[in-house]
């Protein structure tokens, strides 16, 4: 349970992250509109969002809200309730502070604050709670696909143990 704790505060930390660099990206790129960060590869680009991802359900502020607060208070009790391994826990921490992050913006001004754009790809402008959320999300995948790997092999082995086992006796 303690350990749960930790990470629902590990959580908050990245929720208050995301708050800070978007009260910077307001105050200094919001004036300005844009500043490259790694020139003809990534720029600084303020932009406000009222949807998610690529702008889905937007101008659909009070469903966004209510399905991610519901979600992210799921989130919060399992990481406190269930035993989960330590990567398991990592991934729900960074969706809990990335999702964290973004309702935030949602329930303070009805629109999400972006400022993170590839310049090489056409891509969405993105912030540091969706890379929270995104990364989450992408750890979660390569865990069932290398847990489904390790119960193939076992699997697979297994009756080949098992014929072992017959020779022996």
């Amino acid at each position: 349970m303690l350990t749960g704790i930790c990470f629902v505060i590990g959580g908050l930390a990245l929720a208050a992250l995301d708050q800070l660099i978007k009260v910077w990206a307001t105050t200094y790129l919001l004036p300005v509109g844009s500043m490259p960060l790694i020139p003809g590869f990534i720029e600084l680009r303020y932009v406000l969002n009222d949807g998610m991802a690529f702008s889905l359900l937007s101008g659909r502020r009070w469903l966004l809200i209510g399905v991610t607060g519901v979600v992210l208070l799921a989130v919060a009790i399992a990481l406190i309730v269930h035993k989960m391994p330590r990567l398991e826990r990592i991934v729900w921490m960074l969706v809990l502070g990335g999702g964290l992050g973004n309702l935030i913006d949602r329930v303070r001004t009805g629109v999400v604050v972006d400022y993170l754009n590839f310049q090489f790809i056409d891509f969405p402008v993105f912030n540091f709670a969706d890379i929270c959320v995104c990364t989450g999300v992408g750890l979660l995948v390569l865990s069932l696909l290398l847990d489904l790997r390790k119960e193939r092999r076992a699997a697979a082995s297994a009756p080949a143990q098992s014929e072992q086992n017959d020779a022996d006796a």
